[in-house]
């Protein structure tokens, strides 16, 4: 690489760079208004992938969306949903590069949940019952899901609709949660079964293996 192509390189990275810092929405950003609530010291890193329902939604104070991420509330920016709201992300959350929360209904997460990098959580699926429509016109009833405070969900991890995750959960990476995990677990695989505990009311047992018959 010749003298020209170190300059424009390094002109490349300065530009980008300064994209990132002036393309995110944070609390003052003209975006961020739209929010049912948008907390201080919160952050929607530039670039966004998509980004729309936003008077559905609502981030708590000090909370971060990575980079190439999607959050949406409704079928698209024209829907008109029936309640307040739809998204609801908690304080100091931690939300990794390209992952994605769409939600119809209702998705509440809470204070103090990271997730690695290309996390997907939905409450939304698609149904396929009539052969003369295209499935990806066809849509199911949505399902609340909900995510305990202090959860951590590994990389590439997936949320379907009607999942409920505890608190002080761990998800470990390429799982995919379809039903209920309770508090003080790790759970993993597809679906995701519960392979360790802990039980606050024994804490000198410690985090425990989990023995489900299989």
């Amino acid at each position: 690489m010749g003298t020209v192509g170190r300059w424009a390189g390094e002109l490349l990275q300065q530009g980008y760079a300064l994209a990132q810092r002036v393309g995110g929405i944070g609390p003052d950003h003209r975006r961020a208004r739209a929010f049912r609530e948008f907390g201080a010291g919160s952050a929607i890193c530039f670039p966004v992938t998509a980004l729309y329902g936003e008077p559905y939604i609502r981030l708590g104070a000090q909370t971060i969306i990575g980079p190439h991420c999607t959050l949406s509330a409704g079928v698209s920016p024209e829907h008109v949903l029936d309640r307040d709201t739809v998204v609801s992300i908690g304080r100091g959350c931690l939300i990794g590069r390209g992952s994605g929360i769409v939600a119809h209904e209702s998705i509440e997460i809470g204070d103090d949940v990271f997730t690695g990098h290309h996390v997907y959580i939905t409450d939304a699926n698609h149904g396929y019952e009539d052969p003369d429509v295209p499935i990806g016109r066809q849509f199911a009833a949505p399902r609340p899901v909900s995510i305990g405070a202090g959860s951590w969900l590994g990389h590439g991890s997936i949320v379907l609709p009607g999942a409920r995750i505890g608190a002080h959960v761990v998800i470990g990476a390429g799982s995919v949660v379809t039903g209920e995990i309770p508090d003080y677990s790790v759970a993993v695989g597809v679906p995701a079964r519960v392979v360790r505990r802990y039980d606050p009311a024994d804490p000198a047992r410690g985090w425990f293996a989990v023995d489900d018959g299989a």
